[in-house]
């Protein structure tokens, strides 16, 4: 599954979230790929985070109290 969400303040930027099953090889967990990308291109981002699903739950949390 993934979602790309329009980047508020600019043109053309967006916020790609995907989830990535074994991003380091056949040993390694899933995680959440958020990345986002001035240019509007969700497929190559210029800034990323992968976040392991174990944390996810945790990562919900803290950003739902931030806002």
């Amino acid at each position: 599954m993934s979602k790309t969400i329009a980047l508020s303040g600019t043109k053309n930027g967006v916020i790609s979230v995907t989830k990535i099953d074994k991003p380091y090889g056949e040993k390694s967990s899933s995680v959440v790929s958020v990345g986002i990308s001035l240019a509007g291109n969700a497929d190559e981002p210029e800034w990323k985070v992968h976040i392991p699903l174990d944390n996810l739950d945790e990562v919900i949390e803290a950003l739902t109290a931030l806002k």
